[in-house]
């Protein structure tokens, strides 16, 4: 892996007449076929560290939150409201603050490395918070139930989780992007898939099961996973050198940052056709997804059916994540993206009509979630191809923070026809085969922008004025 001078932003791949091989350039950095094979090594280690935490603290911190009965309202906000504001107030400013950062270690490893630590004590909390909500109580000779001590050491504890998280889940994200070539970043976005599926498959078939009697071992050793991969990640993945920032136009305070932020990512219109497009097409699949397990209740399907089906959609997914990765660096994921949308649409449209009972549901579950695993493997190299390298950061968490918006917005909306129609749930494949063909009218009009921007063949980002 050497450094050669060249632009922060060029992505291109040579080939040595005399030798046949190939050497692939990201900004700063040349990598050999051996240097590539390295750095997808280290990138796919952390992801697994990521994924493994990703799949599993959610579930293992509602099974242990609900052995202390909160209300209903505690647990949506834990689980809900709250994630997604701390998503609209946290990612803003730390997109724009590691795109600007330079430092010895890069601009994203440093947002990387140091949250590690909390996260990973946040996840020892989560685990001991029974203990130290008793303990708590003792110490203070506090009066009333235990639970509610254990609930506030347990909010405390999630809401740390969940803060320090989130700067990794955006910065490793823009990492992939400043280190990966584009020429086969569908096909390492792939490879990212075919972890988490992964990581989903062994979880709830090896680990969810002994989370009831082994909680506090168990997370432990997921914690453990995840600092020491995240460390050796960040320990041996290395950055090229980037240019400086260009100046701040102007400055001032909170506010002004804040507009500073919304005018550089709303004043293309491109950009804002991208934001939109992006965020209706991921509000596709929620529909089905937060209801399927109510629904397949309603169909008389035990819980043990319903979980072998969704463990055989992470194998599917599994199986074709690479070749369909490897298609879309063939033929682009503004193609692919599309494509995938649409079939996906026509499926979940048939699958109102066809769905009447245990067997039909099961059958169009399974193939909801091998569709949107298509999509997801097919976009996932779509935004680092569309934004700007410089800015990439930025710009990805303005597309999720207006994916949260709109999810805050439709699941009150989709809970509200539920009760309305009495939980007819086959309505909810209707809905998201609607949204879906909604989503492919967008694609088709950020697909002219696209064209005009130099298309498949030469496309280039538009400038955005005062960085």
């Amino acid at each position: 892996m050497n450094i050669s001078n060249s632009s922060s932003s060029e992505s291109s791949v040579s080939v040595d007449p005399l030798t046949g091989k190939k050497t692939w350039l990201v900004g700063t950095l040349t990598y050999t076929s051996g240097g590539l094979v390295i750095l997808f090594l280290l990138l796919l280690l952390g992801d697994f560290g990521w994924m493994m935490r990703e799949r599993s603290v959610v579930p293992m911190s509602q099974l242990l939150l609900n052995k202390f009965h909160p209300s209903g309202l505690i647990t949506s906000l834990l689980f809900g409201s709250i994630p997604a504001c701390l998503t609209i107030i946290i990612w803003p400013a730390v997109s724009v603050w590691s795109d600007r950062t330079r430092s010895r270690r890069g601009r994203r490893v440093p947002f990387l490395f140091w949250p590690t630590p909390v996260v990973t004590g946040a996840m020892v909390g989560l685990a001991y918070s029974p203990q130290i909500g008793d303990w708590l109580k003792e110490l203070f000779h506090g009066t009333g139930q235990v639970n509610l001590w254990v609930i506030g050491v347990f909010a405390f504890f999630w809401v740390l989780f969940e803060v320090f998280a989130l700067i990794t889940n955006n910065i490793f994200i823009a990492l992939v992007n400043d280190t990966v070539p584009r020429q086969v970043i569908n096909r390492f976005f792939a490879m990212f898939r075919m972890v988490s599926l992964g990581a989903g498959v062994y979880f709830n078939y090896s680990l969810i099961s002994k989370a009831d009697t082994h909680f506090t071992v168990l997370f432990l050793s997921i914690a453990a996973v995840y600092f020491i991969a995240f460390l050796v990640m960040c320990g041996f993945v290395k950055e090229g050198a980037y240019p400086p920032p260009p100046q701040v136009a102007h400055s001032g305070g909170m506010f002004s940052k804040i507009r500073m932020y919304v005018c550089e990512c709303g004043q293309q219109p491109f950009y804002r056709t991208v934001f939109v497009t992006m965020a209706l097409a991921g509000l596709t699949f929620m529909p089905v997804n937060i209801f399927s397990l109510f629904a397949a209740k309603s169909y008389g399907i035990d819980t043990g059916a319903y979980g072998n089906s969704l463990a055989l959609t992470y194998v599917i997914g599994f199986v074709i994540a690479f070749p369909i990765g490897w298609l879309t660096d063939r033929f682009h994921p503004m193609r692919t993206g599309l494509a995938a949308l649409a079939i996906y649409g026509l499926l979940m449209t048939a699958a109102y009509w066809i769905v009447r009972g245990p067997e039909t549901f099961l059958v169009m579950f399974i193939l909801h979630g091998v569709a949107a695993g298509v999509y997801n493997t097919t976009v996932s190299g779509l935004l680092p191809m569309l934004f700007p390298r410089e800015q990439f950061s930025q710009f990805f968490s303005a597309t999720n923070i207006l994916v949260n918006i709109l999810n805050m917005i439709a699941s009150p909306l989709l809970g509200q026809i539920m009760d309305l129609t009495d939980n007819n749930y086959r309505l909810t494949f209707l809905l998201a085969g609607l949204i879906a063909f909604a989503g492919c009218a967008c694609w088709l009009l950020l697909n002219r922008g696209f064209i005009r921007q130099g298309g498949v063949k030469s496309y280039q980002p538009p400038e955005v004025e005062g960085f």
